[in-house]
């Protein structure tokens, strides 16, 4: 049988869309390798109350703080790698990378190889204020994937987030809310989007591929199905540069 590594899963940001990253992986698994078999995994849950807050009040030292605990607990438990279950979360990349020993998936890796690979250069992306705004998400897809981003204009920026922390974190997936997202999808695909990336991976509960005009990469599914593919490697053969 093949050897599983064990996942690190840092979650709970929001445990919505933390319980489809374990869907998506466990499904994953067994269709795999069949039977029975499910994923080797290991969760840090956390009370996203506690992180919506310190967000919206710009703490991210305490955020780079706990999210560091985080990643050296799971390292302690066992973990082979770890896979941080959200993308705004992101912006702390590097403080969880020099706290473990073990590696991080990074969540815009396999989305802008997916983009690539489907012979793509310029994507619209939509998350949380702070992954739109912010430069850590949208360079590592430039520098790294060589993509060029495009992100709402500032009406359609706090919309989506208004939805994101309003409703879809708290499990509301309301039509008109839907109705929202696909003007603002329309605008970015009027200015030149070839695709469109779901940046936050509640997102995924709200959208899919026959609310778009163009493809849409959903980095939620993407993510998790990256992290079933290390997991299935000979570890001393796995790559996560």
């Amino acid at each position: 049988m093949t050897e599983q590594a064990l996942i690190g899963l840092i979650g709970g940001m929001s445990w919505e869309s933390s319980a489809q990253y374990y869907r998506l992986i466990n499904e994953a698994v067994r269709e795999r390798l069949g039977g029975v078999a499910s994923a080797r995994t290991l969760m840090w849950s956390f009370d996203f109350a506690e992180i919506e807050r310190l967000q919206h009040a710009g703490r991210w030292p305490e955020l780079s703080r706990r999210l560091a605990d985080a990643a050296r607990a799971l390292e302690a438990g066992g973990a082979d790698f770890l896979v941080l279950c959200t993308n705004t979360m992101h912006r702390e990349a590097d403080a969880i990378e020099a706290a473990v020993h073990i590696p991080l998936l990074h969540i815009a890796d396999p989305t802008g190889a997916a983009i690539t690979a489907a012979g793509l250069s310029t994507v619209g992306l939509l998350g949380t204020a702070f992954t739109m705004e912010h430069d850590f998400y949208r360079g590592r897809l430039e520098t790294k994937h060589g993509l060029t981003v495009l992100t709402p204009d500032a009406d359609d920026r706090a919309a989506v987030h208004r939805i994101i922390y309003e409703e879809l974190v708290a499990g509301r997936v309301l039509d008109a809310s839907r109705e929202v997202y696909k003007a603002a999808i329309a605008r970015l695909v009027e200015r030149g989007a070839q695709a469109i990336i779901l940046g936050c991976t509640e997102i995924m509960l709200l959208i899919g591929q026959a609310d778009s005009p163009v493809p849409v990469f959903d980095t939620t599914t993407l993510h998790a199905m990256a992290a079933v593919d290390r997991a299935l490697v000979d570890l001393k053969a796995a790559d996560f540069t």
